[in-house]
């Protein structure tokens, strides 16, 4: 728990942080799942483009706002400090959580770009209202994003594994008590 100004204890995150986390992370869930199915499916499954990919840039960018309405939050929130971890673990979860909310951003920004530059793209829409496009047609370009979109989901989802284990592990293998961190997000 840290103690903040007026002598407030804050050892829970607020609820809109700690909702948007789990919204966020069912979100990532889908959006892999449905990123696995749609690149495996053969291209003559109407499916894939009709429905799969569109939902897939839909989620994502839902995935992006959502991550930047969470920023905002944290900036103007107070929060729990520092969980009482080992110093190199306490440097560890900081690395992890920043590079997780710059994927959450960075990967999505991939996608809107690879379906921006690809020639063959119907456009980029966002629960069925079209996204402008930014970018010029270039399949060269789309190659290049559609590489970084690739392995930077990939990083993501091996950050958010991390993440996922590092809770715990805290919650059920430290001797500290007050280094279980989920309650925090509970």
């Amino acid at each position: 728990m840290t103690q903040v100004a007026h002598d407030i204890v804050v050892d829970k995150y607020p609820v809109a942080l700690r909702v948007l986390h789990w919204l966020r992370a069912l979100l990532i869930l889908g959006l892999i799942a449905v990123g696995f199915t749609m690149t495996s499916l053969d291209d003559e499954t109407a499916a894939k483009f009709t429905q799969l990919y569109p939902l897939h840039k839909s989620f994502g960018l839902l995935v992006f706002l959502v991550v930047l309405v969470q920023l905002g939050i944290r900036a103007t929130s107070r929060l729990p400090g520092p969980a009482d971890l080992p110093a190199h673990e306490r440097v560890l979860s900081h690395v992890v959580h920043v590079a997780i909310y710059a994927l959450l951003l960075i990967v999505p920004l991939m996608g809107y770009a690879m379906s921006s530059s690809f020639t063959q793209s119907d456009g980029v829409t966002f629960f069925g209202l079209h996204v402008p496009e930014l970018l010029p047609k270039n399949d060269a370009a789309f190659r290049v994003f559609q590489f970084l979109h690739k392995v930077l989901a990939y990083t993501l989802l091996a950050l958010v594994g991390l993440h996922v284990l590092g809770a715990l592990k805290h919650r059920f293998f430290d001797s500290n008590p007050k280094a279980d961190v989920l309650p925090r997000m509970l």
